[in-house]
């Protein structure tokens, strides 16, 4: 694993982290509409040794932009661990936020600001601000009827599961204050795929912090293929189910000790 070092982020910047594989067409339009979007911004792509060029159109476009950062890592190891990853590399440096988008366009980056502007001063704000699209004014654009049924259904079993008012948990656009990250000890997050998302709202909200929704429009994207895979619906599966068993269990504990009182 190599990276490209950069000069730490100053202590009201913000870093965007967006993971690859195979994005290479989606890149540049979405570098270009972040620094549009937000220009003091800094960005790593953390890249999977994309077969497609993808890594090495990265390192073209961070030559030229000082605000540009890749972070290489040599196989295919899923979402969370290429987001734990570029977590890290953030917070060995001194940004004050950490934002999580896609690089296929789902995610406008037009609606960064808003969602930064949400993010308060430890105790005064939120902690974690997630772009739904399941709360009023969220909505979803030419995604096939069956990943709308899959999306809502998995974010309806996890509320009920884990307990949990979010109403978009497996939300991939979302900003976290520098302190939330450093507490929820990244290195044991085994998660992959989009249970990763449900995970870390989990350990944020047990954690006690602050975490807000605000509505986004998701756009499926026009190029590329999508990640979603049966292997990654299983997954996001049998975690929920046991996080909730679990929880169950602390209950019923819970309510035993009362009783022996």
């Amino acid at each position: 694993m190599a990276n490209q070092q950069a000069p730490e982020g100053d202590t009201d910047s913000v870093l965007v982290v967006i993971p690859t594989y195979n994005e290479r067409d989606n890149l540049e339009p979405i570098v270009r509409r972040l620094f549009a979007a937000v220009p003091t911004a800094h960005l790593l792509v953390v890249d999977d040794n994309s077969p497609d060029g993808t890594g090495e159109t990265a390192d073209e476009l961070a030559a030229g932009d000082e605000r540009m950062h890749v972070l290489h890592r040599t196989e295919k190891a899923g979402l969370g661990a290429a987001y734990v990853a570029g977590f890290e590399w953030a917070l060995a440096r001194s940004y004050a936020a950490i934002v999580e988008m896609d690089a296929d366009g789902s995610h406008s980056p037009e609606d960064l600001p808003r969602l930064i502007g949400m993010l308060g001063p430890d105790g005064t704000g939120a902690d974690v601000v997630l772009g739904s699209r399941y709360v009023p004014g969220g909505r979803t654009v030419n995604w096939p009827l069956y990943r709308e049924l899959l999306s809502r259904g998995a974010n309806v079993y996890s509320k009920l599961a884990l307990g949990l008012s979010v109403n978009d948990i497996t939300s991939g656009y979302r900003v976290y204050r520098r302190e939330v990250l450093e507490k929820l000890r990244l290195h044991s997050i085994a998660s992959q795929g989009y249970c990763f998302q449900v995970d870390l709202t989990l350990r944020a909200v047990q954690a006690g912090f602050v975490v807000v929704e605000t509505p986004i429009t998701f756009v499926e994207r026009e190029i590329g293929s999508s990640k979603m895979s049966g292997a990654v619906v299983r997954e996001a599966l049998l975690r929920v189910t046991t996080w909730g068993l679990r929880r169950r269990g602390h209950q019923a504990a819970d309510v035993l000790r009362s009783f022996l009182r």
